[in-house]
């Protein structure tokens, strides 16, 4: 399950700036665990328990299930082309 060496071309291939590409990629990361994060949250909670998050639920490990890593997910996303993203409009200076 790890990552493998990138290519910069094929980095340049989706955006010319490889800075931009690194934020662009680490913030589909960063979504990819909060989603994942949320739904865990959810998954054991009763109607009436909503809105308080105070514990972590733990994990028996006969359960426990390895998934994808959030920075794998997102490297694969932006190679693929599967990410849109938009700059923000830079204000003017006078």
């Amino acid at each position: 399950m790890g990552l493998e060496p990138i290519s910069v071309r094929k980095l340049e291939e989706q955006t010319e700036d490889i800075y931009e590409a690194v934020v662009v990629m680490s913030i589909r990361a960063r979504q990819i665990l909060r989603d994942r994060m949320v739904e865990a949250a959810m998954k054991g909670t009763r109607e009436e328990d909503f809105g308080v998050f105070d514990h972590v639920p733990e994990i028996d490990p006969e359960d426990y299930q390895e998934l994808e890593k959030p920075t794998t997910i997102a490297v694969r996303e932006f190679l693929n082309g599967e990410l849109t993203w938009h700059r923000a409009a830079e204000e003017e200076t006078e």
